[in-house]
């Protein structure tokens, strides 16, 4: 059924991850505090546990269509000690594993699957003011994940991915942040749409060294339609610095959606540094 194949990629990209034809692999709602910040020149691991939950979908599709997927993205970051135009420069690359279950309509499409995503290779520049943090990005998902079913990872279609992003210390104590994080894709195929989406976090860090935050996301579809997704959730973080390892827990709420699946995700992410 590839014309079946073809229409659920489009209408599902949005939702699922990887981090596709009328959204990109990026999947909003993945970073949240402090995410525009890059650290010092060292090795890093992000892993991020994804659990996405959807039961019903503004557009075209049947109102009883559900989705869920539960997905690690595996983050690996290495910020050398080189430095361009007084940046700090990083590599980086992200290898998604991916379980998707869904079902479209009264049985018109059933499918379960799971296996590798597109892979992720990028590089990074990070700047550092009194102030505030900033980065900027590029990089490309490669078209390596299986697509002969509804429901596989892979998009068939590799993919320019920009990034520029700013976080900002709203207090001279710097325990109150803003966070903004950008991302535009761009699709080697002319038969898939732009996409620019922005994550945002408020961020307040507590004397014990937990931080809690106020996170969303807002997300479009540039060209030929109106998909669009606007979320808002909280977050907590903590890190503990002496075996270099922190967690965030985040929760996020669709509450205008257009022309996608509506629901909730949760996700876990590990940082390890080595």
């Amino acid at each position: 059924m590839p014309h079946t194949k073809t229409t659920i990629a489009s209408l599902l990209a949005a939702t699922l991850l990887p981090l596709s034809a009328h959204a990109g692999h990026y999947v909003s709602g993945v970073e949240g505090l402090g995410s525009a910040v890059v650290p010092g020149p060292g090795v890093y691991y992000r892993g991020y546990a994804v659990h996405y939950d959807a039961n019903s979908y503004e557009g075209a599709l049947p109102s009883n269509s559900d989705v869920t997927v539960d997905a690690i993205a595996n983050r690996f970051i290495w910020v050398t000690d080189a430095e361009f135009l007084g940046a700090n420069v990083a590599l980086e690359t992200i290898i998604p594993l991916v379980n998707t279950d869904l079902n479209i309509g009264s049985g018109l499409v059933e499918d379960e699957q799971f296996g590798l995503g597109d892979v992720f290779l990028g590089g990074v520049l990070g700047w550092h003011g009194e102030r505030w943090d900033s980065v900027a990005a590029a990089g490309i998902w490669n078209a390596v994940g299986k697509t002969d079913k509804p429901a596989d990872p892979g998009l068939g279609y590799a993919e320019l991915m920009l990034t520029l992003g700013a976080n900002f210390y709203l207090t001279e104590a710097k325990d109150v942040t803003l966070n903004l994080l950008s991302r535009y894709e761009i699709a080697d195929d002319k038969d898939v749409d732009d996409e620019f989406l922005i994550e945002w976090a408020l961020g307040k860090k507590l004397s014990n060294g937990l931080e809690l935050g106020l996170v969303g996301y807002d997300q479009w579809r540039l060209e030929g339609g109106d998909q669009e997704k606007h979320a808002v959730g909280v977050e907590a973080g903590y890190f503990w610095p002496q075996v270099m390892t922190g967690l965030n827990l985040a929760a996020y709420n669709e509450y205008d959606v257009d022309e996608n699946f509506d629901g909730y995700s949760v996700r876990l992410t590990l940082t390890k540094v080595f």
